[in-house]
């Protein structure tokens, strides 16, 4: 599971991802899809970069926080630890494994945007088990789908 945070103006924005793969290895690129039901996508479906976290084990409260609630009612990230990073891009403290992306294109799927990116900046600390499908289908999605 992937965190996907971005900025919409002054406001940060982020969401709870399911679909999301290795598109290529060279050049490195990396498609992420985004719910068109999301606040996420109707705030910030046109922005230039996002940013993607691989979501540890121990952060599933994080996990139910950005995919259990929805920014429309509460802002996420009073919720949660967090700083700038590159372009001015929300990233969790509590996701030691990030990256930046540069959209490269996006792809209308119907209830999803596929967006494709190019990485330009990563961090990886830790070797922690990442939250799988598995144990975040539990989740209730804050916004209809």
């Amino acid at each position: 599971m992937f965190i996907v945070t971005a900025r919409a103006g002054d406001e940060r924005v982020g969401c709870l991802v399911g679909f999301a793969t290795q598109a290529s290895i060279d050049p490195p690129r990396f498609l992420v899809c985004l719910s068109h039901a999301n606040h996420t996508y109707r705030r910030a479906g046109d922005a230039p970069v996002f940013a993607v976290h691989a979501v540890p084990v121990e952060a599933a409260a994080l996990a139910e926080l950005f995919g259990g609630e929805t920014q429309d009612d509460l802002d996420k990230f009073a919720r949660c630890r967090w700083h700038d990073g590159p372009h001015g891009l929300p990233i969790l403290a509590d996701c030691p494994s990030w990256f930046a992306g540069r959209v490269l294109g996006r792809l209308d799927a119907r209830d999803h945007d596929a967006v494709l990116l190019e990485p330009f900046a990563a961090e990886h600390r830790g070797d922690a088990a990442e939250l799988t499908f598995h144990r975040a289908k539990r989740i209730t999605p804050g916004h209809e789908a």
